[in-house]
């Protein structure tokens, strides 16, 4: 915090878990959150009702019991692990049997409610429900982000560093945060919420968290102090702190919006439609994800994997192929075949191979990057969120984000109209493109230990194939087509 920065002593509105008006106010809301919670693609509980809600902290950023303007309330809430399934599970993320969100004590959720004495028509696809009982009681309870008078204050919030209740708002020196931007909710939810700011801001909101720093926040914080010009720095973030929690929760960064950029994503699909060169681009962008990796193994700790960590990388990558195998049949000819490509793994460590270890991006895709005035960016990451938070933030083989842009080329030349050979060419040459552009920008060759690449990216198509026939059983067949030609390759 700069020594402008006004000092945390903004009066505070929170009760503690288990007060009364707590406790009234959670029973007032459990019902209707209950509802509500599964219809949000954020929701871990894929469509199943929250077993129980525990509230952890209520913040009235807006005053919420009185008057005619809008309230606005912050929880965090914790909810038990969701009972039975009550509706079809949205697409969202998922993980393995054992991930959080299946089952345990539960997960720890943000939501930021508006409280309005009426709910005007243009907000009616954001409510929640009316209390029956409680502090809020006969008022209209909705989603605060589709609200744009309510995103406005949030940030300014931002803007003026402190503490209220739980909350605490930090922001980067010198950083420039224009007051009064009109903010509007992206409408490509998944397990986060974002709001631009006019055109040059965007706040990610983090709807499911943990204690401790979200690697969104840690590695783009690392990278901004190394100099990168590959991600966009950090200008101001919010955390809380919870009970029973050593650390504070990340709750919301603060970053520029790259106004005109355009996705990975969507830039292959025209590629592949209009048959245009799409080489330099994987190239240019092999060169961007080895800078990155350069500067946060220069910013972050790293490690070397030997041995035992190696031949424990294979065991379980065998274990996940066995778990997904038992849900999905069509894995199980191929098992023999992928196992081997595992024992690869295990073998170079035998041999006495290593594999250095750092911060990764950690669920790196077509869709995690951005073309900006002809130049790269890499954004989110915070990982896949359905992994344990500790697992993210843990130095991994850069090789595991190689492997998984690999697998994205894969994906969009399925979506091509017409999926045949020139589209799985086309895979081929950005796949190659990509790797070279790796080793251009500094990186190790993806392609020198290529049994090593191949046992990663066996790992995540594995992971596509329970994913897809979980959630797209239409879609299977794009991991099931690299599942077969990995494990010829194996075979060969």
């Amino acid at each position: 915090m700069s020594e402008s920065s006004p000092p945390r002593t903004a009066p505070s509105r929170t009760r503690p878990a288990g007060a009364p008006a707590g406790g009234v106010l959670l029973r007032s809301l459990t019902g209707l959150l209950a509802r509500w919670l599964p219809s949000r693609r954020w929701y871990a509980g894929k469509g199943r009702p929250p077993g129980g809600l525990t509230l952890l902290s209520a913040t009235e950023l807006l005053p919420c019991t009185a008057g005619p303007q809008p309230g606005l309330l912050h929880l965090l809430v914790r909810v038990g692990p969701p009972g039975p399934r009550i509706a079809p599970a949205p697409v969202g993320p998922v993980g393995l049997p054992g991930d959080p969100g299946a089952d345990g004590d539960g997960d720890c959720y943000q939501l930021l409610l508006g409280v309005r004495p009426t709910l005007p028509p243009h907000l009616a696809d954001a409510f929640v429900g009316i209390p029956a009982e409680g502090p809020l009681r006969g008022r209209a309870v909705y989603e605060a982000l589709e609200d744009p008078r309510l995103v406005t204050l949030l940030l300014e919030r931002l803007r003026a560093p402190g503490t209220l209740g739980a909350l605490r708002f930090e922001r980067a020196p010198d950083a420039d945060i224009p007051a009064g931007a009109p903010g509007r909710l992206l409408g490509a939810e998944q397990s986060n919420s974002s709001v631009v700011y006019g055109n040059s801001h965007i706040l990610k909101l983090f709807r499911r968290v943990s204690p401790g720093i979200n690697p969104d926040l840690e590695l783009s914080l690392a990278l901004a102090e190394e100099g990168s010009t590959r991600v966009p720095p950090p200008v101001a973030w919010f955390e809380a702190d919870i009970p029973g929690a050593s650390e504070p929760v990340t709750l919301g960064v603060l970053q520029p919006f790259l106004a005109g950029s355009r996705d990975g994503w969507h830039l292959a699909l025209a590629s592949l439609e209009h048959r245009t060169d799409f080489e330099t681009c994987a190239r240019d962008l092999g060169v961007a994800t080895a800078e990155v990796h350069t500067a946060l193994a220069r910013a972050l700790p790293t490690g070397v994997l030997r041995r035992p960590q190696l031949e424990q990388a294979a065991a379980e990558m065998s274990q996940r192929l066995d778990a997904a195998a038992a849900a999905v049949p069509a894995l199980r000819p191929h098992r023999a075949e992928l196992r081997r490509t595992f024992d690869a793994v295990a073998e170079h460590g035998r041999r006495g191979g290593r594999l250095a270890a750092q911060r990764i991006h950690g669920d790196l895709h077509l869709g995690q990057v951005l073309l900006h005035e002809g130049r790269w960016s890499l954004i989110d990451f915070e990982g896949e969120p359905a992994r344990p938070l500790a697992e993210r933030r843990s130095p991994q083989p850069t090789i595991r984000d190689v492997a998984g842009m690999l697998r994205s080329f894969d994906y969009a030349a399925a979506q091509h109209r017409d999926p045949g050979p020139r589209a799985q060419r086309w895979a081929r040459l950005c796949r190659e493109a990509y790797c070279r552009g790796y080793a251009e920008g500094g990186g190790r060759d993806p392609l020198e230990h290529i049994e090593l690449l191949r046992a990663w990216e066996t790992d995540k198509a594995v992971y596509e194939v329970l994913y897809e026939a979980r959630h797209r059983p239409a879609w299977l067949h794009v991991p099931m087509a690299a599942i077969r030609r990995l494990a010829e390759e194996a075979a060969a």
